[in-house]
């Protein structure tokens, strides 16, 4: 258990629980014939296969409670991005193209000029992303929804779906010992952690309008509101290069645990050269004196997705993954240690 998350008011064992009693209802759906389902249960996004030739891939989220923040700092038009962001890179993890995302927008009141901020956002990140958004629906939810302040709340969560030929599906199975880990750079918390984050910057802390030494002149909104980074146009890139890609990780909440989701009970993962370190997640640490291996199962702590190759492709993938997203290294090694995780100097992340 994440103990100063879950002082936070998030347990996450409890969560896990909590998910494995919804998933263990779900297993039973009687279909009367065979699933279409080919992908296990656990990993980033669900494939359905509809033809041999056509897999169609699918993930859902939302922004989570980052879009408290949003509503305190009247800052509504970043959050669509983070919102196509969780989604899109979620779908790319198993060798999919995303194609197209449905919003759906929970409101406390119908607000004409909200909407129209929020959908800023959504724009920019299928942009990004290279996705349409052909519809989605609006819920007007006074009896559910409360803001921060009322009546200016809501949640925004989305569902994205791509195409994949069902045989070349990336799920890590072709991972082993040996194997390089190459790191692509966060722009901070990205949509995750935010309940710890609020509580050590915000409701406990300086608050949204500090400006912390350490942020270099940015405001403690400006650092937590900026906007979870796209991977698509550069995961595709590498796709279609040709060389092999043994496994694609999108590091969210549960930090460097997310890292187990590719090659579950057969290996490893050593984060020897970690990216460095953004400035807030360092903050939140600091100032809510949370223990660093905590935080490395939390938060993304700089790398927002891994990217499995073999030592041999290490130099060409991370060349094209740099040319879309500066930073991207080789931040460490897939071991023998079944289901092991060890960040930088052997911190054990999440047991094992």
């Amino acid at each position: 258990m994440s103990d100063a998350y879950a002082a936070a008011g998030v347990d996450t064992d409890q969560s896990d629980l909590a998910v494995d009693a919804l998933v263990d209802v779900l297993r039973t759906i009687d279909l009367g014939r065979p699933s279409r389902s080919i992908v296990r249960s656990g990993h980033y996004a669900s494939v359905l296969k509809v033809s041999d030739e056509l897999g169609l891939a699918m993930s859902t989220d939302g922004v989570g409670s980052k879009l408290v923040l949003a509503e305190q700092a009247d800052r509504l038009e970043t959050v669509g991005i983070d919102c196509i962001a969780m989604n899109v890179n979620d779908i790319i993890c198993v060798g999919a193209e995303p194609i197209a995302m449905l919003d759906y927008l929970a409101v406390e009141q119908a607000d004409p000029a909200a909407l129209a901020r929020i959908g800023e956002g959504l724009k920019v990140g299928a942009q990004q992303a290279g996705i349409e958004i052909p519809g989605g629906e609006v819920a007007v939810l006074p009896e559910l929804i409360r803001g921060h302040p009322s009546p200016h709340g809501f949640d925004l969560c989305g569902t994205a779906i791509g195409t994949v030929v069902p045989d070349k599906i990336i799920l890590g199975d072709a991972i082993k010992p040996g194997d390089a880990l190459i790191g692509l750079p966060s722009s901070g918390a990205h949509s995750n952690g935010y309940t710890l984050a609020r509580s050590v910057l915000v409701e406990n802390g300086p608050g949204l309008n500090a400006t912390p030494e350490q942020l270099g002149g940015e405001t403690i909104a400006d650092a937590l509101l900026a906007p979870t980074v796209i991977y698509v146009k550069a995961v595709l890139d590498l796709l279609a290069s040709g060389l092999s890609v043994h496994g694609l990780a999108h590091i969210t909440g549960g930090g460097l645990t997310n890292l187990r989701r590719l090659a579950p009970g057969r290996v490893g993962y050593s984060i020897e050269s970690p990216l460095p370190v953004p400035a807030v997640l360092e903050l939140i640490g600091e100032l809510g004196k949370v223990p660093e291996s905590e935080m490395w199962e939390v938060f993304n702590m700089g790398c927002g997705l891994v990217v499995v190759v073999a030592e041999a492709d290490v130099a060409g993938a991370t060349a094209i993954l740099a040319s879309h997203h500066p930073g991207a290294a080789r931040i460490g090694t897939v071991t023998d240690r079944a289901d092991q995780t060890l960040g930088p100097g052997g911190i054990v992340v999440g047991g094992n």
